[in-house]
This record gives C-alpha cells, structure tokens and sequence, in this order.
C-alpha cells in the first residue's frame, strides 16, 4: 500500500499543480502575435538605399521599426534598443537585422543614422503598415526567418530593462529555433 502511495503521490501532486494551482509565470518579455505574414510589395529605399524586398527579411530574425523621419525620443528609444539587443546576440548577431520603415516621406537625420550603420530603411506603404498591428510610437515588431509578424515589444522608457528583454527573448528564438542558420534549417 506505502509503495503504490509513493508511486501515485507525484501524478496526484503535478496534477494539482497543474489544474488547481496553474503556473503564472511566462518565459517572453515580448507580446507574442498570431504570425501574419508581411505583404510580398516591394519598398521604396530610404537614406539612399535600395528598395526593400520582403525576401531580404527571410533567413533572419527581423526587428522592425515604423516611425516617421523625424524621430522623436519613443524612435530613438526603439532604435538604440534594438541596437543593443543586436549586438549582445554576439556571434549569432548575423542572424537578427533591423528595418526602419519610415512612415512619411521626409529624409531622416544622417547623424542619427551614422550611429545605426547595420540598419535597413524603407518608406512604408499602406499594405505593410495594414500587416502590423496597431501601437504606440516606439514600438518593435519581431519578424521571424518566414517573414511573418509574431512578437511585439512596447515602448519602454528604461532601455536598459527593455533592450535585456528585447535581448533574452531573441537569445531564446535563437538557440532553440534552426531557421535563419544558413545550410542547417
């Protein structure tokens, strides 16, 4: 009788604290989106770079930005913390890359963009603006290696909270998923 106790207590007890006393925790930092796929229209370049092709973001973990030219402190927040979130990637930093789609048709500041030499702009059309979901300003969209929309970071004014957030759940894509590995997917 003792031994089928001992054996039946730890289902009885993972059953409990499954069903009465379920986890609260989550492991992202990111609000996790149903994957919508971005539009297959080409961009129009910014900044003097070429246009934007959907297929360029595939094969890579993509965070996108959407603001105008002339960007505010939510924009510089999103691009330093993308930035930062990049970098710490260390050797895996060739698979993420950052987009900024600009939202109007200014040209944006070119010392703002020196500090920013990985970053990819383009000018926003309405069926790529459609495909994201609505935000505030200062936003990042996760694009994974097949070009759909599937996490959401919100503006945060610590960007040292928000850039170990941003870099904990890309450490995370990275190590547990092959796409964006070159031969290996």
């Amino acid at each position: 009788m003792l031994l089928a106790f001992v054996c039946v207590l730890p289902v009885i007890a993972s059953y409990l604290m499954f069903y009465v006393w379920p986890p609260q925790g989550r492991v992202n930092h990111g609000d996790l989106l149903t994957p919508a796929a971005l539009p297959a229209t080409v961009l129009q370049g910014a900044g003097g770079q070429a246009p934007l092709q959907r297929s360029e973001l595939e094969g890579k973990w993509t965070l996108l930005l959407v603001a105008p030219a002339a960007c505010d402190e939510a924009c510089a927040r999103a691009l330093y913390v993308s930035r930062q979130a990049r970098v710490a990637q260390a050797k895996e930093m060739d698979r993420v890359g950052r987009v900024w789609l600009l939202a109007d048709a200014a040209e944006p500041d070119s010392a703002l963009l020196a500090t920013h030499e990985d970053l990819r702009l383009a000018r926003a059309d309405s069926a790529w603006l459609a495909a994201l979901p609505a935000a505030a300003p200062g936003s990042v969209w996760m694009v994974d290696p097949l070009g759909n929309v599937m996490m959401h970071f919100a503006d945060e004014a610590d960007t040292t909270t928000a850039a170990r957030a941003m870099n904990k759940d890309l450490q995370r894509l990275l190590k547990y998923s092959a796409l964006g590995r070159g031969g290996r997917e």
